[in-house]
């Protein structure tokens, strides 16, 4: 098996991920209040206010090992939160995310033990963001292959 990160659309149900749910919630209330056009330390700031506002339990800025054939390198990852023990979270304040930053949060989760990643953006007029999900099904062609043979 082949593990896979799979992105999910930013338009799903609370219900299956009330976590996520959550996060992406207090991250609305921000960008409401605070707009677009901030840097991204003043997102994050006010992010973590409103976490705390909301009981959300996070971690900022925690660092992630990154292993090399066994051996806990000495480079890391930082992320920018860690909420509920199991999401990572990273902030941007761009116009736009770009392939750069969805390759900067799959490695976070390939670095850590977590499952489930979320990219916000505060720069767009509009708050955009994306959810991430590592899991250990194969990859597509791989099972389309097994489908034909059967």
């Amino acid at each position: 098996m082949n593990p896979q990160i799979t992105q999910i659309n930013a338009d799903y149900s609370g219900d299956r991920d009330p976590q996520t749910y959550a996060i992406i919630g207090a991250a609305m209330a921000v960008h409401s209040e605070l707009g677009n056009g901030f840097l991204e330390a003043v997102y994050q700031e006010a992010l973590q206010r409103e976490f705390q506002i909301r009981s959300i339990p996070f971690e900022r800025e925690k660092r992630l090992s990154v292993c090399y054939r066994g051996d806990v390198l000495n480079a890391f990852y930082q992320a920018d939160f860690i909420c509920f023990d199991s999401v990572i979270v990273e902030l941007k304040a761009l116009q736009r995310i770009s392939g750069n930053e969805e390759a900067q949060i799959i490695n976070y989760l390939k670095a850590s033990s977590l499952k489930r990643g979320l990219l916000i953006n505060f720069g767009a007029r509009s708050l955009q963001y994306k959810r991430f999900v590592f899991n250990l099904r194969e990859s597509v062609t791989s099972a389309d292959k097994t489908g034909e043979e059967g």
